[in-house]
C-alpha cells in the first residue's frame, strides 16, 4: 500500500461547513508559473491503492488531471482515446503483468512518459522496467507526495528529451541520406585532360519545406572531343524522386560513354523512368546538347524543359527549340528530335530547372516567370561565368523571400568553351 501523511488531529481538522484551502507539504516543491497540470493515466486493479494515489495527490503540488483505467484492456482504450502526459502503471494487472504489460503500454502511449509501480521486493523489476522503455520507478509502500509529483516531472521531461533527441537523431540521419542523394544528383564533369572547357555549376535544395527535389545535371565529353550535357527535373519532391533522379543521371552518363546520344539516348531513359517510378503520375523533364568540337555548333534535345539563355559579349537571349513532351507522359509513343544551333566563337550557354524562375515575385501572386529572369540576365550580362550564374540565383531568392524563399530546387550550369580551344581563336 502507498503511505500518505497521517491525517490532521481534531483541533486543526477542517470545519464542516466546508474545505478550507489546502496547505502544501512543507517539503513539497513550489511549481514554476509555467508549469502545465499534466494529464495522468493510472493504471491500477486495486481500488484502494488508486484512493491512496489520489490522497498523494491531494497533499502534493503537481494537481494532476487524473484518468483512472483498472486493467490493460481499459488502458489501451484510454489511450487510444488520448495520449497523457504520464501512464502510472501498475505491474500485476489482471490481463497483463510485469514488462508484457509494460510493453503493451510502451507500444499505445506513443509520446506518453511511463512511471511503473512495484512491490518492496521487487526493485529488479523495476530497474528492468526502465531499462525497457519506462521513464522510471516508484516502490508501493515508500511513495510520498513530494516523491510522487518529482517522479512524474522528471519522467515527463525525460520523455520529451529523448523524443527531442530522436528526432534529432533521425534529422541527421535524413541529412546525411539526403546529402548522399544530392552527391549522385550533381556530380564532376567527366572531361578529358587537358579540357580548356569552363563549367559553373550551382545546386540549390527547396529547403523552405524541408524536402530533397529530382533536380540533377551531367556533363561528359567522349574521346572525339564533342561536350555532352544533360540537365533535368523529376517531378514531386522528396527522397524517391531524388534517387529517380540519381537513377537517370547515371543512365544517361552510361549512354553517352557507350556512344547512345541524342533521340536514341531518351528513348532509353524513358524506360528506364517507366521502369523505375513509384506512380504512372511521376515524369522528368529534361535538355541534352552536343557542344560539337569545331566549337561553333551544338545540337539541343528538349523534352519538356524550359528553354535556355545564349550569352554572347554582352548580349543575352532566350533560345527554345521545339521539343517533345517529357519522359513518362507518354511512354513509347513519344519523339524527339535534335536541333543544331550556331553558336558565337564567345558563346556561352546557360540551362536550369524551372525552379529558378517560378519563384514569386514580392507577396503577391506573380512569378518571375521565363521573361523576368531573361531581364535579370540582361542586367548582369557584363558579368564572368560564376558570378553571372551566383547573380541569377540571389536575385531569384531575393523576389521570393517575402513569400518564404523559393520552395523548388533549382539546378544551373553555364558552360563556355574557352577562347584558347576555339579553331582560328
Amino acid at each position: 500500500m502507498y503511505t500518505t501523511e497521517p491525517e490532521p488531529s481534531a483541533p486543526g481538522a477542517r470545519p464542516s461547513a466546508g474545505p478550507a484551502p489546502r496547505v502544501p507539504s512543507p517539503r513539497a516543491p513550489q511549481v514554476p508559473a509555467d508549469w502545465r497540470a499534466p494529464s495522468v493515466l493510472l493504471v491500477e486493479d486495486d481500488e484502494g491503492d488508486a484512493v491512496l494515489l489520489e490522497e498523494l495527490f491531494a497533499d502534493g503540488t503537481l494537481e494532476p488531471r487524473t484518468t483512472w483505467a483498472r486493467s490493460l484492456a481499459d488502458a489501451r482504450r484510454e489511450l487510444a482515446r488520448a495520449t497523457p502526459d504520464c501512464v502510472l502503471l501498475d505491474l500485476h494487472l489482471p490481463d497483463g503483468q510485469g514488462l508484457d504489460a509494460l510493453a503493451t503500454v510502451l507500444e499505445q502511449a506513443g509520446g506518453a512518459a511511463v512511471v511503473v509501480f512495484t512491490g518492496l521486493a521487487e526493485e529488479a523489476t523495476g530497474l528492468a522496467a526502465v531499462a525497457a522503455g519506462a521513464q522510471d520507478y516508484l516502490v508501493k509502500g515508500r511513495v510520498e507526495p513530494e516523491l510522487l509529483d518529482r517522479a512524474i516531472r522528471y519522467a515527463i521531461q525525460r520523455k520529451q528529451a529523448e523524443t527531442s533527441a530522436a528526432a534529432l537523431q533521425a534529422g541527421q540521419l535524413r541529412a546525411q541520406e539526403n546529402a548522399r542523394l544530392e552527391r549522385g544528383l550533381l556530380p564532376s564533369p567527366l572531361l578529358r585532360t587537358p579540357t580548356p572547357f569552363d563549367v559553373v555549376a550551382r545546386y540549390r535544395p527547396g529547403r523552405a519545406q524541408a524536402l530533397l527535389g529530382g533536380d540533377f545535371y551531367d556533363v561528359v565529353e567522349r574521346a572525339d572531343g564533342t561536350v555532352h550535357v544533360l540537365i533535368g527535373d523529376v517531378s514531386g519532391h522528396g527522397p524517391d524522386e531524388a534517387a529517380l533522379g540519381v537513377g537517370l543521371r547515371i543512365a544517361w552518363r552510361t549512354l553517352v560513354i557507350s556512344g547512345v546520344t541524342g533521340s536514341p539516348a531518351l528513348r532509353w531513359l524513358e524506360e528506364v523512368l517507366v521502369a523505375e517510378r513509384a506512380g504512372e503520375q511521376i515524369f522528368a523533364t529534361l535538355t541534352t546538347i552536343e557542344l560539337l568540337p569545331d566549337r561553333r555548333r551544338m545540337r539541343v534535345v528538349r523534352a519538356g524543359h524550359p528553354g535556355l539563355l545564349l550569352r554572347s559579349g554582352a548580349k543575352v537571349e532566350w533560345l527554345e527549340v521545339p521539343g517533345g513532351p517529357a519522359l513518362g507522359i507518354l511512354p513509347g509513343l513519344a519523339a524527339w528530335t535534335p536541333h543544331e544551333v550556331t553558336l558565337a566563337t564567345d558563346a556561352g550557354i546557360v540551362l536550369f530547372t524551372d525552379g529558378l524562375f517560378e519563384g514569386r515575385t514580392g507577396t503577391g501572386t506573380d512569378r518571375l516567370g521565363e521573361d523576368g529572369l531573361l531581364a535579370m540576365a540582361q542586367h548582369h550580362a557584363d558579368l564572368d561565368p560564376a558570378p553571372f550564374v551566383d547573380a541569377l540565383i540571389r536575385g531569384a531568392e531575393s523576389l521570393a523571400a517575402p513569400t518564404g524563399g523559393i520552395g523548388d530546387d533549382m539546378a544551373v550550369i553555364h558552360l563556355r568553351w574557352t577562347p584558347a580551344a576555339t579553331p582560328g581563336g
